[in-house]
Formats: structure tokens, C-alpha cells, sequence
């Protein structure tokens, strides 16, 4: 069934929607839950809140990317499980790695105004994406958004993990450059 249908069913409020959804993106939303969470079971939940989530979204929202919104809603929801989870001193991850090799070009949060500082730094790093090689913007989307491992990148692209890591190294001083440049992060 298309995507446009899809959203079709939720509008019509038609059960059915959910059904369509995870026959079509149950194994996405499952990779993109799985990699954040490194848990079958909270991985399935997270999954199962991404169709009730959706459900209770359409209405109002009608996606024009219906993967692109149900990714995001499993992301969101895993995200937030994983916080809850480390927490509690349980959980772990790809997810610990991702965010610090990350932590040398996002800033930390310690202010009023962190919602608008992370939303031009969304922007930024969005406009700074644009302009990378799509290989390099691929492997960065993989681990940065959907958290894959390094051998699970290597195995997609067919590079050495020794490669990828040196892209992602390579990527984030481009990243960094250019986050100094614009005044978000300040040298050490």
C-alpha cells in the first residue's frame, strides 16, 4: 500500500492504518529503536508506542513523508526511553558512543535559551550536511541519527571499520570547524 494511503487511513480513523504501517515499516522502526536501545523488548515496545503515537498524531498532522515521520517518533520515543533507562543506571549502547564522539562539537546544555541555540544547530548542522559528499552524509546520518554501529555501517558500505571511523573523525573536525566558525562552539 502507498505512504499516501496509509495516511488516508489514519484520517479516516481506520484501524487498519496501523496494520499497514508495520507490515510496511516494522523492521525500520525496529532497527532505528534496537540500535538506540540494544533491547529486544524495549526495542518492540518502543515500536508498538510508535503506532499509537502515530495514531493519536493523524489528525492534525498529515505527513508528506509518512517513513520520515514514523522514524522520527521512534526515535523520539527510544530516545526517551533510553534516558529513563540510564536513569536508572541500566541500559548502554551505541548510543554512549554516538553522543560522545559527538560532544567535542555540540555544545553543553547550561542555559536558558538551549532550545533556540539547538534549533540553530539543527539548522546548521542540516545546511552543513547539504554541502558534504552524499557517501559522507550517509555514514554520518547512520551513526548520528540512527545510531548503527561502526560494524554495521562498515557492512552496509563495504569499508574497513578503520575507514569509517576515520570518515566520521574527518566529518565531525569538518563539523566542528564550522560550528566554531558560526560562534556555537567555542574553542578550548
Amino acid at each position: 500500500m502507498e505512504d499516501k494511503d496509509i495516511v488516508d487511513l489514519y484520517w479516516e480513523r481506520d484501524e487498519k492504518a496501523i496494520s499497514e504501517t508495520a507490515e510496511k515499516y516494522d523492521r525500520y522502526c525496529y532497527s532505528i529503536a534496537y540500535n538506540i536501545l540494544s533491547d529486544t523488548e524495549d526495542a518492540e515496545e518502543s515500536v508498538n508506542d510508535t503506532y499509537l503515537n502515530a495514531w493519536n498524531s493523524m489528525p492534525p498532522h498529515r505527513p508528506a513523508v509518512l517513513s520520515t515521520f514514523i522514524g522520527k517518533i521512534t526515535r523520539f520515543i527510544s530516545l526517551k526511553k533510553w534516558r529513563d533507562k540510564r536513569t536508572q543506571k541500566r541500559g548502554g549502547g551505541n548510543i554512549d558512543f554516538a553522543y560522545e564522539e559527538l560532544s567535542e562539537c555540540i555544545p553543553a546544555k547550561s542555559t536558558v535559551e538551549v532550545e533556540l541555540e539547538n534549533k540553530e544547530i539543527a539548522k546548521l548542522i542540516d545546511s552543513f550536511l547539504e554541502m558534504l559528499p552524499v557517501c559522507e552524509q550517509s555514514v554520518f546520518v547512520c551513526r548520528y541519527w540512527y545510531f548503527d554501529s561502526i560494524s554495521a555501517i562498515s557492512n552496509q558500505f563495504g569499508f574497513s571499520e578503520n575507514k569509517v571511523k576515520s570518515m566520521l573523525h574527518r566529518t565531525r573536525k569538518k563539523l566542528r570547524s564550522k560550528l566554531l566558525e558560526e560562534g556555537v562552539v567555542i574553542e578550548n
